[in-house]
């Protein structure tokens, strides 16, 4: 059944579980081969694959449906920004270093100006975390692609790799982290490309078909606010694990939220996390939830309120973290802590929400 964020979370689990399932019955072609798989990390957020010496990772995502936003708003040269935020987010989280990215934009039809801003917003994105673009495909699929307006509609998503720096044994996946650890967050920029189905639900019930246009803080409407790109973080990350910081774990917060994206990285040691100094909500964050009535508990499972990755060391280098990100402009604090069990608990003082796995 649907639910009322516009997507059923835990069905879109399950079908994970399942593509998964799949996926690991292929992971024996390859052994003892260059390209075999060297673990079997259910639910991580990338995989360790080996080719002789080199260690890789790869990763597919897409916009989803902030492409809307741009097709109501006629601004395209952002989403470049969400494009490779989820990919290369994505790879960093287990530690790897995003080097290139294949892309395919399907269209309905062919617009050259939109195709050109597209693709401009890419390059200036892959250009910020030091990715090279090596591949992609426009393919004109007719009434299959359907959107907002009269204009070109498309759909966009990419496939990135990453390399394994050298200093890294082997990939971080949460198997070192320990009762105790610090947790870390980096502030995020806006929704990033994650829950826009309950978004564009909310915006339409309150403002009717054209909510992009209403204003939303006198400066900016509705459409040109949720369109706000995401914040690339591969970039802190690589610096971090280079300069020899030890990492236990990185949850990129993305669709399932802090929940369900956090516990991909404890379940391994059955360990959980008190999160007592998480950044606030976002205004516009706070905003959509009031607009829609949503409740915490569903606020912190579709959004990422305002934390856009968490990342797990031992204390001794918090000040080393805290002043990277300092150095880098990327805000960060720490979040709060690993504890024993599979409780996840999220505190703020007007309210606190718990989750057991």
């Amino acid at each position: 059944m649907q639910k009322i964020s516009g997507v059923d979370i835990n069905l879109g689990n399950k079908s994970s579980k399942i593509a998964y399932n799949y996926a690991i019955e292929t992971f024996r072609n390859r052994k003892g081969k260059r390209g075999a798989v060297a673990s079997e990390s259910k639910g991580g957020f990338s995989n360790l694959i080996i080719f002789g010496k080199e260690r890789i990772g790869i990763g597919s995502d897409g916009i989803g449906t902030k492409a809307e936003l741009a097709e109501r708003t006629g601004i395209y040269d952002t989403l470049g920004y969400d494009l490779v935020a989820m990919v290369a987010d994505d790879l960093a989280a287990t530690g790897f270093e995003p080097t290139n990215l294949s892309n395919v934009i399907d269209v309905d039809y062919l617009d050259a100006e939109i195709i050109d801003d597209l693709m401009k917003g890419l390059k200036d994105a892959c250009n910020f975390a030091g990715i090279a673009i090596t591949g992609g495909e426009i393919a004109e699929l007719g009434n299959r692609i359907s959107g907002f307006g009269n204009k070109m509609h498309f759909n966009w998503s990419a496939t990135a790799i990453g390399i394994l720096p050298e200093i890294l044994k082997t990939e971080i996946n949460g198997g070192n982290i320990k009762t105790g650890q610090l947790i870390f967050t980096l502030k995020s920029r806006g929704f990033r490309s994650n829950g826009f189905s309950s978004i564009r639900r909310i915006l339409k019930e309150n403002f009717g078909d054209n909510w992009h246009n209403e204003t939303y803080d006198g400066k900016n409407t509705w459409g040109e606010k949720m369109l706000t790109p995401s914040l690339i973080y591969s970039p802190l990350i690589n610096e971090i694990i280079t300069s020899g910081i030890e990492l236990t774990g990185m949850a990129h917060i993305t669709g399932g939220g802090i929940f369900d994206n956090l516990r991909r990285i404890l379940k391994h040691n059955n360990v959980g996390a008190n999160l007592n100094n998480l950044y606030q909500p976002l205004p516009e964050i706070l905003k959509i939830q009031e607009l829609g009535k949503v409740s915490n508990e569903d606020a912190y499972l579709w959004w990422n309120m305002g934390n856009g990755m968490l990342l797990v060391a031992d204390e001794k280098y918090t000040d080393n973290i805290l002043q990277k990100a300092e150095q880098m402009n990327y805000e960060c604090q720490i979040a709060g802590t690993v504890t024993a069990g599979g409780n996840i608990q999220v505190e703020f003082p007007a309210f606190k929400l718990n989750k057991n796995y």
